[in-house]
């Protein structure tokens, strides 16, 4: 083994997803992996025995192990693609290129079909991307169908119709196949599709809307009519297109909204010019100004992460009151599509806080009617309820869930394999089962709960 103090150095690492590089001799970058926690991942490889002998060799050499810690495992898993092909760890065994991403793909058909793609990026065709996720590749393809109406249909397919499809009969494809649109127009959706989708919006705009203007003046309004419409698709695809931005930056957008007792302040991050999502947070106490507790979710959060260039929010605090994130400015949205990231933040906000709102009315008037039901002298703090399940007698098991406080508790939730008793036999099993769990809470190591229901 090296000479690396693996016990110590576990008791310093956090908890937090984030991404370790294994680090042998010269510098020498071993691995890279990801952790949804980092200490339990990089402990995993210094057991007594190594799962495999790779990582029993691997082992052997390091002499240091580096940790970054991120936001999430989304962040840690583009985090650990990016160093593993800028690194080139020779025991990585796979080495995740471009393929961990996907891509629109515009091929170089006659008539080009638009379509989704997960691999090699090669010369065949044109590529459009990485995107973020899948949603978002299929998304944009379901986009343009309805703006320009390219067809998204195999070769094999296209080469034997003899009538357009369900797709044509919805607005959703030309129809090449069987002549419907000529090559001439059917190239230029082809082309405008190419500068949408390189982020040359107004360009399209401007084009289309010369093309309906042109097709008006010669009295050609069916003509017009279907430009226009591709037109209206366009502007309400553009209306969600904030998500991203044109300009490599790294902005954070904090809203806080309050009432009703409760407040909700939710944190949306936009990295490299990509809206990464947004996040809701609910403070235990929701007293105060919404300038107030943003200022204290800002204060805490950016405690112990790095701060982005620029923080966007929906209040400012006082003048006198002091800056949450030192040496970073507050400021309220400056252009359209910062205005239109504060209101979508600000709208899942709302949301986020009316649907607990109403979760805990449900559950207080669910509550509320437990207790005469069961006529009960006061209401359940706690309820444990059990249930049986096999399959034709055999392999049974029994499973408990837990509320408790007015939610689901399912980190709490257990299942126990019944053993011992007679197929079929569910009172049997259910003895079981209880006995089982309420011996730990008679010893003292289980929570008592105020409830129990069984199920049989």
């Amino acid at each position: 083994m090296s000479a690396f103090d693996a016990r110590t150095y576990l008791q310093t690492l956090s908890e937090a997803p984030g991404v370790y590089r294994m680090i042998g001799a010269d510098e020498e970058v071993l691995y890279v992996g990801k952790a949804k926690n980092l200490k339990r991942r990089v402990a995993s490889y210094f057991q007594r025995t190594a799962s495999s002998p790779r990582i029993g060799m691997m082992v052997s050499q390091v002499q240091r192990v580096d940790t970054t810690v991120v936001r999430s495992e989304a962040e840690a898993l583009i985090l650990e693609n990016n160093l593993i092909k800028s690194l080139r760890p020779k025991y990585n065994i796979l080495f995740r290129d471009d393929k961990s991403y996907p891509y629109i793909k515009l091929t170089q058909d006659a008539f080009p079909r638009i379509a989704f793609f997960r691999g090699t990026v090669g010369r065949d065709a044109r590529y459009f991307g990485p995107l973020p996720s899948v949603w978002a590749v299929r998304e944009t393809i379901q986009l343009v169908q309805r703006a320009f109406l390219l067809r998204t249909c195999e070769n094999s397919v296209f080469a034997n119709r003899s009538r357009p499809c369900l797709l044509h009969q919805i607005h959703r494809c030309s129809a090449p196949c069987v002549g419907k649109v000529s090559k001439v127009d059917y190239d230029e959706d082809v082309r405008l599709t190419s500068l949408f989708l390189s982020g040359r919006h107004s360009e399209v705009i401007d084009r289309l809307s010369d093309q309906m203007n042109a097709a008006a003046e010669a009295l050609a309004f069916e003509k017009a009519a279907q430009v226009r419409d591709q037109i209206k698709a366009l502007s309400r695809v553009l209306h969600k297109q904030y998500a991203d931005s044109a300009r490599d930056e790294d902005i954070d957008i904090v809203v806080a909204v309050a009432r009703d007792g409760a407040a909700c302040v939710n944190h949306a991050m936009v990295r490299g010019g990509r809206h990464l999502g947004d996040h809701a947070h609910f403070p235990a106490a929701g007293q105060g100004s919404e300038a107030d507790m943003l200022c204290a979710f800002l204060a805490q959060h950016f405690a112990t992460q790095p701060p982005p260039g620029r923080v966007i929010v929906n209040v400012l605090p006082d003048d006198d009151a002091e800056a949450p994130i030192p040496g970073i400015a507050l400021a309220l949205a400056r252009n359209e599509r910062e205005r239109a990231w504060a209101d979508m933040a600000l709208k899942n906000a709302e949301i986020a806080l009316r649907v607990k709102l109403d979760a805990g009315a449900r559950a207080t008037h669910r509550v509320r009617a437990l207790v005469e039901a069961l006529e009960l002298d006061v209401a359940p703090e706690r309820i444990e309820c059990f249930d049986i399940s096999h399959t034709m007698g055999e392999a049974t098991v029994a499973s408990c869930v837990v509320w408790a406080n007015g939610a689901m508790r399912n980190s709490e939730y257990r299942r126990y394999n019944i053993e011992g008793v007679t197929p079929g036999d569910d009172y049997a099993a259910m003895r079981q089962v209880l006995t089982r769990r309420y011996e730990k809470v008679v010893t003292g190591e289980g929570v008592r709960p105020d409830l129990v229901l069984i199920d049989g």
